[in-house]
């Protein structure tokens, strides 16, 4: 599993589909194209399928779906998908969106257009200051996310990174001043680092972005605000494939329990104009988690899965910019974790440019989600094209129902058609 899943980050970029008719069956309102259909487009040809779970690789390379489920493997990799498969006439389908928002971009993220060049990683230590974040019995989440961040900005820097970070103390810097920050970097990418909280929760897990007209996990449900375009939408495509990039690093390094990858929108996340992430490095409310997040080790682990993951993004999407000056390498193995350690949180040298010292509150979106206090485990616009043999489908209609507001009406969400493939003749159209 730790080689495919290295693998994903390392060779994707190299990835071409194949041609192929689309056939799409339209379930409740909204679009889904059959595994078999999506084994064709991308060069597939080995499918292994059961009564309720579907296999379609060639080599190293495999999708896997069950029925009627969001968890779904790229490489062994788990993503969460926005919308559950179905089941239609015997085959297990996936929805247009998530085919065109979370597949197309991780299977092919060298063909995603307008990446930008990359010179700056903005580093984001969650909470700060009063706001201690989730707490376990050995420290506070903000200490940790801290001490993270410095570790690894250190590492980035000896591999010949520019580093900057919101909070380099332990301060509160409220969402909005955060985000200010990030936008002030418009080569750069955003890495904001916490640690969960909610019963006996583990392992790692990943936000990236919902698209516009997904609901968000980490909400109550649909709403109307899902249908708003936010300023981080504009890099859906980008934002993925580094979600993918640091999800697979952190589980190749730490060998925690994969939670998947998910779709949320968290201020830091949403309101950003450059490619971000947000990581949930493990639960403070487990024993097992937080006696592990306590140690330098665990979190020197992190660190260096933060830089595995900025080299191989940069590697996958072939955005240029400065490249390292000499490879750092992590340990592969599991480590002995000293559960004893206190959290050692250092101090800056100020060199980089540091947020303001704000001391108001975090403004609250009730409409957004929130990092900025503890919290509980979750589980869970261009122009629409027909299909074609060479591009996946684009979403149309993105209904999610909403019982926030009974005057909901059911919006045209597009979403625009991935890069096409190479040029090649057109196979006879096959009926399914």
């Amino acid at each position: 599993m730790s080689r495919l899943i290295l693998i994903l980050c390392l060779t994707l970029c190299s990835v071409f589909a194949r041609g192929g008719d689309w056939t799409v069956y339209s379930v409740s309102g909204r679009d889904y194209l059959s595994m078999e259909n999506i084994a064709e487009f991308y060069g597939l040809p080995k499918v292994q399928r059961t009564e309720r779970e579907i296999t379609i690789s060639s080599g190293i390379r495999s999708l896997r779906a069950s029925a009627n489920s969001a968890d779904f493997f790229i490489n062994n990799l788990k993503f969460i998908l926005s919308y559950p498969t179905v089941v239609k006439d015997g085959k297990i389908c996936v929805s247009r969106m998530d085919l065109v928002k979370l597949i197309e971009p991780v299977m092919r993220p060298s063909a995603i257009k307008n990446a930008p060049n990359i010179d700056t990683i903005v580093l984001d230590a969650g909470h700060g200051g009063h706001d201690n974040g989730a707490m376990s019995l050995w420290g506070p989440e903000k200490a940790y996310a801290l001490d993270t961040v410095l570790r690894a900005k250190a590492l980035l820097q000896a591999a010949g990174y520019k580093v900057v970070l919101t909070r380099d103390g332990d301060y509160f810097v409220p969402l909005d001043d955060r985000v200010r920050f990030a936008n002030r970097y418009p080569n750069a990418i955003f890495i904001a680092v916490h640690f969960n909280s909610g019963g006996w929760g583990t392992g790692v897990e990943t936000y990236s972005l919902a698209p516009r007209g997904v609901p968000s996990m980490m909400a109550d449900g649909p709403s109307v605000s899902d249908l708003v375009q936010c300023t981080g939408n504009a890099r859906d495509a980008e934002n993925i494939a580094l979600a993918t990039a640091s999800h697979a690093a952190l589980v190749l390094k730490t060998h925690m329990f994969d939670r998947g990858l998910k779709r949320a929108r968290f201020v830091v996340i949403r309101d950003i104009a450059i490619p971000g992430v947000l990581l949930e490095c493990g639960f403070q409310s487990n024993p097992y988690d937080g006696k592990m997040i306590a140690t330098p080790l665990y979190r020197q682990t992190l660190a260096q899965a933060i830089l595995a993951a900025v080299t191989n993004y940069k590697r996958a999407v072939g955005a240029p910019g400065a490249a390292p000056r000499q490879a750092v390498q992590a340990t592969q193995t599991s480590p002995s974790y000293d559960v004893s350690a206190a959290p050692s949180v250092r101090t800056d040298d100020g060199s980089d440019a540091k947020a303001p010292k704000a001391q108001g509150d975090s403004d609250g979106d009730p409409d957004s989600d929130s990092k900025s206090t503890a919290k509980n485990d979750a589980d869970g616009d261009s122009k629409s094209a027909a299909p074609t043999k060479s591009n996946p489908p684009a979403e149309k209609n993105a209904e999610p129902k909403a019982s926030k507001s009974p005057q909901f009406k059911k919006p045209t969400v597009a979403t625009p058609d991935p890069p096409a493939p190479p040029k090649k003749k057109k196979p006879a159209a096959k009926n399914k």
